[in-house]
């Protein structure tokens, strides 16, 4: 990995962007087929040249998943981690369809960041299950503004259905015994990850804020996809409904 990111010209932003998408699929095997059906649903509601924010956006996997399907999109970036988002403006660095802004989600005045009054999409995914639900259902409330007569929102999570814990235990076993298998065949896990990029020169001192600001990762609470549905409607969302799941995990779209 590190002969793949490092060399004479350089860091390579694009193999750490892949990188990172490498380690989130360790942990969801499916990451890719939430991915697709999000920018199914945005064609089938917005069509194939949307303005979309990409929430909480990483090193940009929705983005650049966005821009490969639907050349004529946009993209605003939006993340407060200095690490993925230095990841993030170099793997974009040159394309004027994206642009990243440093915000809080927790700072009330967070949309104050944005070039843009108004999304076709805000799109998020396995972000916001860092905040607790009553703070989420407060940002449900912020996004809702933002997104256009018409546009929509979606939010791809962990959330498990608690009417089935047998089913959820089962599958949990299943999916940690694959994880297992992909962990002895090389494959990084979340503080692997973190430890490669602190110890990239050019990523050290991005590693090292992001951690001052987050600390250790923790989780908020995990609604499940019904707390999410009614809870966009109440934020002023027209519709809301489940898209599509996971034995463990949701793709919940709230049209405006």
């Amino acid at each position: 990995m590190a002969d793949a990111v490092t060399g004479s010209f350089g860091t390579d932003w694009r193999a750490w962007q892949e990188s990172w998408d490498r380690q989130q699929e360790w942990y969801m095997p499916d990451r890719e087929e939430r991915f697709r059906v999000m920018l199914d649903m945005v064609e089938a509601l917005t069509g194939p040249s949307p303005r979309v924010l990409d929430l909480a956006c990483g090193t940009g996997s929705i983005t650049d998943r966005l821009l490969q399907r639907f050349p004529e999109a946009s993209s605003t970036g939006l993340d407060l981690d200095p690490a993925l988002l230095t990841i993030a403006r170099g793997h974009f660095a040159g394309d004027d369809r994206v642009s990243f802004v440093t915000a809080d989600l927790k700072d009330p005045d967070w949309r104050a960041a944005l070039p843009y009054d108004a999304y076709d999409a805000v799109l998020t995914a396995t972000a916001l299950h860092w905040l607790p639900s009553t703070e989420l259902a407060v940002l449900y409330g912020q996004i809702a503004p933002l997104v256009r007569p018409g546009g929509v929102f979606m939010n791809a999570d962990h959330m498990p259905d608690p009417a089935t814990p047998r089913i959820g235990a089962a599958e949990r076993a299943h999916r940690h015994a694959g994880m297992d298998r992909a962990r002895a065949a090389g494959a990084l896990d979340w503080r692997e990850w973190w430890s490669l990029a602190g110890s990239d020169p050019v990523l050290a001192d991005a590693v090292a804020a992001r951690f001052e600001i987050y600390g250790e990762h923790a989780d908020g609470d995990t609604p499940d996809e019904a707390w999410h549905a009614r809870t966009l409607r109440g934020a002023g969302f027209a519709e809301a409904r489940t898209v599509w799941r996971s034995p463990s995990d949701a793709l919940v779209l709230g049209l405006r």
